[in-house]
């Protein structure tokens, strides 16, 4: 199964206390909240570019699967990462102290962060 494509945020839940707790001041979280984000993915084989556009901010990561990398986080912090692969539609990676896991199931990416006891989730469908 392909990841490439490009999806389009349809909702969110828990945006607000878990931006707070990786630090992100107040005026960019209200900022960011109501922002429709679209990530687009390209993936050839194990390597994978992934863009995520949210109103003028952008955030670029390249990685390849079960090889350590560089990722940027949410609040802008870079730091090294393995992206593994579970199955052939679930991607996962530690990174901080924050667990990040993103599932295909056909046309729609559930993005899943977990960070201590708070739980972000995104869900986007393929455009």
């Amino acid at each position: 199964m392909s990841f490439t494509g490009k999806y389009e945020l349809q909702s969110q839940e828990n945006f607000e206390p878990f931006m707070k707790a990786l630090g992100l001041p107040e005026d960019q979280i209200q900022k960011g909240k109501d922002l429709k984000s679209i990530s687009e993915i390209v993936q050839d084989g194990k390597k994978f570019k992934i863009t995520v556009t949210t109103g003028a901010k952008v955030l670029k990561n390249e990685f390849t699967i079960g090889e350590e990398c560089e990722l940027e986080m949410l609040n802008g912090e870079k730091a090294k990462a393995v992206v593994q692969m579970e199955g052939n539609n679930k991607l996962i990676t530690q990174v901080k102290g924050m667990k990040s896991v993103t599932e295909l199931n056909g046309d729609t990416i559930t993005h899943t962060m977990t960070l201590g006891d708070l739980t972000f989730k995104r869900v986007s469908k393929r455009v």
